[in-house]
């Protein structure tokens, strides 16, 4: 197979995966039952919030790429923190209901916590520039049109399945809990704070 060829085909498989997350979620519903999940090694419970205890936790891939404004970003740069990635786009309605909490509950950890985006199927980033503006979000995402780094995340573990996901990686670079709907500023500190009292 040529190298085009293949380079074709991962395009068209990072496409519909990015396709298949925006059908499966971009509502205001999550799940809520208290079960595995589906995974292995972590549970989810009351408000659809799975976590993972830290011996089972899965190390989080190497996201990288470039910000709205064309920066070079890496989750990895945070390692030592406790990480807020969320997965959005300007396009969904549940996005920029949560959007202000988000950034709020940024301003409140302040430097404790690093709060980062995905921003995923927006084809310009005019939009999610616009976006954070009209929300006054302030930390930086990762611009990923294709949902490629998305798919990075293993199957099984504690990856995003819907958009919007918010995910919470703890100071060794593992997955700790997620989301995968709206949070408001009181569930998302409920998601942050068993993973920030941690030992560091």
């Amino acid at each position: 197979m040529s190298r085009t060829s293949s380079r074709r085909i991962r395009l068209t498989a990072a496409l519909g995966a990015a396709t298949a997350l925006a059908l499966a979620g971009c509502s205001s519903s999550g799940s809520s039952s208290s079960n595995s999940g589906g995974g292995v090694g972590f549970v989810t419970g009351k408000g659809g919030i799975a976590t993972a205890a830290p011996a089972g936790r899965v190390a989080a891939p190497d996201i990288t790429g470039t910000s709205l404004d064309g920066n070079p970003l890496k989750l990895s740069d945070y390692r030592g923190k406790v990480v807020v990635l969320n997965i959005w786009g300007s396009w969904c309605s549940p996005c920029r209901a949560e959007a202000k909490g988000l950034q709020e509950t940024s301003e409140k950890y302040g430097d404790q916590v690093q709060f980062l985006g995905i921003n995923t199927r927006d084809t310009d980033t005019a939009n999610a520039v616009a976006f954070e503006k009209n929300f006054g979000v302030t930390y930086p995402s990762i611009y990923d049109p294709d949902g490629a780094e998305i798919l990075k995340f293993p199957k099984g573990s504690l990856n995003p399945q819907s958009i919007p996901t918010t995910i919470v990686i703890d100071r060794d670079g593992r997955l700790a809990a997620r989301a995968m709907r709206a949070m408001s500023a009181e569930d998302l500190q409920k998601m942050v704070d068993p993973v920030l009292a941690e030992s560091k």
